[in-house]
């Protein structure tokens, strides 16, 4: 054959799977109301590459579901607060305008997500190894919330919860799903107030889709290329060492700060991770030990941040956050052991905030919603968190998750929704989880809605 031909029979073959990639949907063979019919028109290899492909499961497929329209009636009667003033009469909106009560404050906010940081680290919940001194002195100066509960196991989904605010939806995060740009974050609302938005990361930022998320939704991306090689002390496959991190992002921080706008910096840390390594001689254990070194490396390097930063003219008006991004294990007895989901939280600006331990049960996605509260702004919000200082006492709750198990906790309850429309029940008793053939309907109903109506709000848009 020819070389014309060869050419011309090359591009029609090659146009077969081009032609399958941009027009065939992965939806397409669930053509019944049987899910086992639907199912066995999709074989394994399809179904494969279709969550390779989509990084989810479908909520309405795989999981007890009620009518759209009464599930969004619950979820903007659960999110209606005194501060909340509904801005759309539809009944599958949640946006709202949130009203503050006194005057906004235009401070910079500096948000320090640690990786892999369980509670029971501290001394404060009770560690007797003194890993966290610096974190556990800072608390004694910082609002210390000691009931809050991370929404996944993973990095991705820790940045979910903290840059939208929304409840986990099966499978994989947000921050690595395909049409998730343009959404309303954390880092919108700061840039409407005229801040920088900055992601400042210690590794390569295309590692979890986190360069593409964050850069497509308000934030401009620093990572790991922004340092040269005689700024780093250390690094591994995961990224730098959390002091030369910090060392960066106090730079970005002040280029804003020298052009006269105010910073929203949220800084992702990588030392608590396997292989556990970090430069020797800054603490007593030494590097490739164990996690506790990892630990208290990345404890000591917070503690060197924030000494530096108090030194700057500009940290007397400077919120600092420090937060996990998940536990460091989510190995348990149960599908979701809820003791492996606490994580702490400190808010720290002295002659700001007072000292003050808050013990109310929360979730990672009230964060946001909680600091905006702080800094008194008035915004509108399509958030699902709440602003935990203005929220009435009874109205608490939290969710965790897996990559398949939905959990919904409150009180002393948890609900949990699995694939196959499975739900299973358990009550919260002295650190044990006890399984119960039902519960509260009431309770089962509130976690379906706010699930339901978080995986609809994504896939329609109307997270945007």
């Amino acid at each position: 054959m020819s070389f014309k031909n060869r050419t011309i029979w090359f591009f029609i073959i090659l146009s077969l799977p081009v032609f399958s990639y941009l027009v065939i949907n992965t939806k397409m063979h669930r053509f019944s109301s049987s899910i086992l019919a639907n199912e066995l028109a999709g074989n394994g290899l399809y179904e494969l590459f279709a969550a390779y492909l989509n990084n989810e499961l479908d909520y309405g497929q795989f999981y007890s579901t009620i009518g759209e329209e009464n599930a969004f009636r619950q979820v903007r009667q659960l999110l209606k607060t005194e501060e909340a003033i509904y801005v759309d009469s539809s009944s599958f909106s949640v946006e709202r305008k949130i009203v503050a009560n006194s005057d906004e404050k235009r401070m910079n906010v500096i948000l320090v997500s640690v990786e892999s940081f369980s509670a029971d680290f501290m001394g404060y919940f009770g560690n007797k190894e003194n890993i966290t001194p610096f974190l556990d002195s800072l608390a004694l100066q910082s609002q210390l919330y000691t009931n809050l509960y991370a929404t996944g196991t993973r990095t991705v989904r820790g940045l979910e919860a903290l840059s939208l605010c929304v409840p986990p939806t099966p499978g994989q995060s947000i921050v690595r799903r395909p049409n998730n740009e343009n959404l309303f974050t954390l880092g919108r609302v700061f840039e409407e107030k005229g801040y920088d938005s900055k992601y400042i990361y210690g590794g390569y930022g295309y590692f979890d889709n986190m360069s593409y998320f964050f850069s497509h939704n308000n934030y401009d991306v620093v990572d790991r290329v922004a340092l040269k090689d005689e700024e780093i002390d250390y690094e591994n496959v995961w990224g730098v060492a959390d002091e030369n991190l910090f060392d960066l992002a106090t730079r970005e921080i002040e280029k804003s700060i020298a052009n006269n706008k105010p910073v929203f910096a949220h800084i992702m840390t990588t030392s608590n991770h396997r292989p556990y390594t970090y430069p020797e001689g800054r603490i007593d254990i030494p590097s490739h030990t164990g996690r506790d070194g990892a630990v208290k490396y990345t404890d000591y390097a917070i503690g060197q941040f924030v000494k530096e930063m108090s030194k700057k003219p500009w940290f007397e008006n400077t919120l600092l956050i420090i937060v996990a991004d998940h536990c460091a294990s989510s190995a348990g007895k149960t599908e979701l052991p809820v003791d492996k989901y606490h994580i702490p939280m400190l808010i720290y600006s002295p002659g700001l905030i007072e000292p003050e331990v808050k013990d109310r049960l929360m979730s990672q996605i009230d964060i946001g919603p909680t600091v905006l509260g702080l800094l008194n702004f008035n915004y509108e919000s399509k958030f699902f968190g709440y602003d935990m200082a203005n929220l009435e006492l009874g109205r608490e709750r939290a969710f965790v998750s897996t990559y398949q198990s939905l959990g919904y906790i409150k009180g002393d309850e948890l609900v949990v929704l699995m694939p196959q429309k499975e739900v299973k029940y358990f009550t919260l008793r002295d650190g044990e989880q006890v399984e119960h053939a039902q519960l509260d309907s009431t309770l089962l109903q509130e976690a379906i809605s706010w699930y339901q109506t978080a995986s609809t709000s994504f896939k329609s848009g109307l997270m945007n």
